[in-house]
């Protein structure tokens, strides 16, 4: 038997080990979590009202992932949100790429008038945030993904850590050393917190603030992709997430999403952030993003979730 046929033969057995242990997985689970309204999770995920779900053609799902601000004691969903990334994954090539929106994104909230993005969330949760940011990119998610603080903490230990690669040099309080130019080990989720928080210290605040957020994306995926074949490594994972996860969809749905998740390729992920112009509304500091530049980014990766030639 030939080399080629016995290292393909592990791994079609790898992929199938992999989805047994998904199913296995979030079946247990959906056994032992108690339903949301008797826990305050750290996470939440929903599909989107009108979206078609994550079979429909051709083979791409949009998520937004949305990181909270709620502080301890208040639900995700109650914060503002943080972090904005509308990231879109081909379930058949492994492509997949992240559009970075600045959180102060002034723009039109369907329904209530102009105000910054974030604000979406605390006046209609996800689903009111999943249409502002359609009604600013041109994409409508099929999913919203939220987490606070201790969730995405969380998500990062269940995973050993992730590395970075820092484009600039800065420093926050909370991290004594800082982060170098290049690559950072953030073996803490305290530490990948920092990262993808500050704003502050960087040359271009919440623009350089989103891009560090898709670079620990980045980090994330590669994580992912180099142990997944590890035994216990993605049941440990999808556990910590799943354990930490107020969600109404069934366990065959979270298991299509985890199974497309796991597939993405880090050489495969573009990243983009929408650039504008910094100025005020009143008193307020806010950002006038470049509605041409986002939709022409959401133009070129919609059909299949790639983005070449750059933003």
């Amino acid at each position: 038997m030939s080399g080629g046929s016995v290292s393909g033969r592990a791994g079609r057995l790898g992929r199938v080990r992999r989805l047994v242990a998904l199913a296995v997985v979030l079946a247990v689970t959906v056994l032992v979590v108690p339903p949301a309204a008797l826990r305050e999770a750290p996470a939440s995920l929903v599909k989107v009202e009108s979206a078609q779900g994550v079979d429909h053609e051709p083979h791409v799902l949009w998520v937004l992932l949305l990181g909270s601000d709620a502080r301890p004691g208040t639900p995700v969903l109650r914060g503002f949100a943080d972090a904005v990334q509308l990231v879109g994954i081909n379930t058949e090539t492994g492509a997949a790429t992240a559009i970075g929106i600045p959180r102060d994104s002034y723009v039109e909230i369907p329904g209530h008038g102009r105000n910054k993005i974030n604000t979406s969330m605390v006046i209609g949760g996800p689903q009111l945030m999943a249409r502002s940011v359609a009604n600013m990119v041109g994409i409508a998610p099929d999913y919203v993904f939220t987490t606070g603080f201790m969730g995405f903490i969380e998500l990062i230990k269940s995973i050993g850590g992730i590395t970075v690669t820092s484009q600039h040099a800065f420093t926050d309080p909370l991290m004594p050393g800082g982060f170098r130019v290049g690559r950072n080990e953030l073996r803490r989720g305290v530490q990948a917190l920092v990262f993808t928080r500050t704003r502050k210290s960087l040359p271009r605040g919440d623009f350089d603030r989103s891009a560090n957020q898709q670079r620990a994306l980045r980090g994330i995926l590669a994580k992912v992709r180099g142990n997944v074949d590890k035994p216990g490594f993605i049941e440990r994972g999808v556990l910590s997430v799943v354990r930490n996860l107020d969600t109404n969809l069934p366990p065959s749905e979270l298991f299509r999403l985890a199974h497309a998740a796991t597939r993405v390729e880090p050489g495969r992920f573009r990243s983009c952030v929408i650039t504008g112009g910094v100025g005020y509304v009143g008193a307020a500091s806010v950002v006038f993003p470049d509605i041409a530049q986002a939709r022409s980014i959401a133009r070129r990766a919609r059909p299949d979730a790639t983005l070449e030639g750059g933003c």
